[in-house]
């Protein structure tokens, strides 16, 4: 139980980090490697869910001290996505989430090699979001995020960034708004538990540690968030949102291939 523990603080710090400063990752890493110790799906997204309600309310305080958070994008942004975090979870408790899969990955790789295309040619000035793109953006994100038990920070940042946004105010908006989604998605699990309509969820107290190990491992990453985004250029900030999605996309088309490892 202790060496799980501490792995698992490990992956939450270096995923905290990432999606502190990027907008994105922390789900999908720890939900992979969750999915690699042999958790069920819907019990790697709770866990995951769970210790995010700790790790984004620091991020989002962090973002919030240091100014990087856009709040007419914020107030759009945060019901949408909880709606559809909320109908994510539903779905994850009636039917196979991998199933999304192969949708996302495509949709992944796509986006990412658009925003390096945009972080390597001349460009104007960043633009507000519009409002036709955050609704539906931040439903598909919230309903991608509880249904494959990550994804929130890699479609609605990287689409964000991708239509024009600045990616300090996106970055920092996002994980602002992400707490509020994942304390939705949680207490959607919980509800789901508690009515009986989730019928896989024995054995998930297993999991407490590994739980235990993120939710520590993000707190003491989150801090740093806030200030890594103030201070990184907006360019060099969109080459490695870019890079991180093509490759997050790239590793996720490896594990379909490759489902046995």
């Amino acid at each position: 139980m202790g060496s799980e523990f501490f792995i698992f603080l490990a992956v939450g710090f270096f995923a905290q980090i990432v999606d502190g400063a990027l907008g994105m990752a922390y789900g999908v890493v720890s939900s992979t490697i969750l999915l690699s110790f042999g958790v069920p799906p819907a019990a790697a997204s709770a866990s995951v869910h769970a210790a995010e309600m700790f790790t984004t309310a620091a991020s989002a305080t962090s973002h919030v001290t240091h100014r990087n958070v856009n709040w007419r994008l914020f107030w759009r942004l945060a019901p949408a996505g909880i709606l559809g975090g909320v109908l994510g979870t539903y779905l994850l408790t009636s039917v196979d989430g991998a199933l999304l899969r192969p949708f996302v990955t495509i949709y992944l790789g796509l986006l990412g090699v658009f925003i390096l295309y945009r972080a390597l040619r001349a460009r104007g000035p960043y633009k507000e979001p519009r409002t036709q793109i955050v609704l539906p953006l931040g439903v598909a994100g919230g309903f991608v995020d509880a249904a494959g038990g990550g994804g929130w920070g890699p479609i609605v940042t990287s689409s964000l960034i991708g239509s024009g946004g600045a990616p300090r105010y996106v970055v920092g908006t996002v994980n602002t708004v992400e707490f509020f989604v994942t304390t939705a998605v949680s207490v959607a699990f919980i509800t789901a538990l508690l009515t009986g309509h989730w019928e896989e969820a024995s054995g998930i107290d297993r999991y407490l540690w590994s739980v235990a190990g993120l939710v520590v491992g993000g707190i003491v990453a989150a801090p740093l968030a806030g200030y890594v985004v103030r201070i990184l250029p907006a360019k060099r900030l969109m080459l490695l949102v870019g890079t991180l999605v093509v490759g997050l996309a790239l590793f996720q088309t490896w594990q379909l291939f490759n489902p046995a490892i």
